[in-house]
């Protein structure tokens, strides 16, 4: 599990407070996906045992130290956001026919689809009386994020229809499957902590913009990352036809009239079977160099900068210091 120290926190006071809560986080994730019967019990641990970063707990523990973070809801709306989160994994590898997750095989892989997804379906009533304990505005808040979820991934599914603008309609895919749950864990964080309406908005607001931006540096990392740390292929999205933003792009050039030939014999290249690895490789190789994806890292960067604006009308300090880290982090690991 990554800690809250593995942020550059300036206030070292902060970050052994984040680092303790998130301990706690940990504990009450286990016990909540524990379960008397077997199968159910070893599918519902797998993931939670390959670990991860747990960056929407933290940003709901970070948030509410805009008020009292150390009340009770807010360790539990940590827990929601996580099991939320890790139901959804479970779902988007089945759809995604992707092998590995962080480094463990999938649990579709082990399991078969039908055990995934019904996993998935367990840890997310798990999700559902827990935050029934937290109250019906955040039963509200639960399931308008969870709508927004099935609305990412259908649409990811689907496609956009003739007319929509493939860029765009990516973009609101990311806001909808990412962005909604980094949004709610920053605003359950600080709406239990007892901070402000406008507090709440800001923060939410911020998590919006973040849970894109996140996704956008993912998308560079699939083209530029080593499988020896990440534990995952480059090129897995391209792979299974996943759409990204660098190859939107490219696609986008194209179709252009300014488009070259070796930019449509590389589109070309990306719609046909990718399951060779040499062929993997020249598709990986191709959209690694072109500049692309710069401009996918420089959407990420700006999405940032618009989210650190967000928090101008917070008070100076370290929370607001640990907010602006939190957000450029998640961009800098596509640098």
């Amino acid at each position: 599990m990554s800690s809250a120290t593995s942020l550059p926190l300036t206030d070292p006071a902060l970050a052994d407070l984040l680092t303790g809560r998130l301990s706690l986080v940990e504990e009450r994730l286990r016990d909540a996906v524990s379960h008397a019967d077997t199968l159910a019990d070893d599918a519902s641990r797998h993931l939670v045992n390959a670990g991860g970063k747990r960056l929407r707990p933290l940003l709901t523990l970070l948030a509410a130290q805009l008020g009292d973070g150390e009340r009770r809801e807010v360790l539990d709306a940590a827990v929601v956001v996580e099991l939320t989160h890790l139901a959804s994994l479970y779902h988007d590898d089945v759809m995604d026919s992707a092998p590995v997750r962080r480094g463990a095989p999938a649990a579709h892989e082990v399991w078969g689809n039908q055990v995934a997804i019904l996993t998935g379906d367990l840890l997310f009533a798990r999700a559902s009386v827990m935050v029934a304990g937290l109250g019906p505005e955040a039963v509200r808040i639960q399931a308008t994020t969870f709508e927004r979820l099935c609305l990412g991934q259908l649409h990811e599914t689907v496609g956009p229809r003739p007319g929509d603008d493939p860029v765009e309609f990516y973009l609101q895919v990311l806001a909808d499957k990412t962005a909604s749950l980094v949004a709610t864990s920053a605003r359950f964080g600080a709406m239990f902590a007892g901070c402000r309406p406008d507090v709440v908005q800001i923060v939410t607001s911020f998590g919006e913009k973040v849970g894109v931006a996140f996704q956008l540096a993912d998308d560079v990392i699939d083209l530029t990352s080593d499988a020896s740390v990440t534990g995952k292929t480059p090129g897995t999205d391209l792979r299974e036809h996943v759409p990204t933003m660098p190859a939107l792009l490219l696609r986008r050039r194209a179709a252009s009239p300014e488009g070259t030939d070796a930019e449509r014999e590389l589109v070309e290249l990306l719609d046909s079977d990718l399951s060779s690895d040499d062929d993997l490789a020249r598709a990986v190789a191709g959209l690694r160099g072109h500049p692309v994806v710069d401009e996918t890292r420089a959407r990420a960067i700006a999405l940032v900068r618009a989210a650190v604006a967000e928090l101008a009308p917070l008070p100076a300090g370290p929370v607001k210091d640990a907010l602006v880290s939190f957000a450029e982090s998640l961009v800098d690991r596509a640098s």
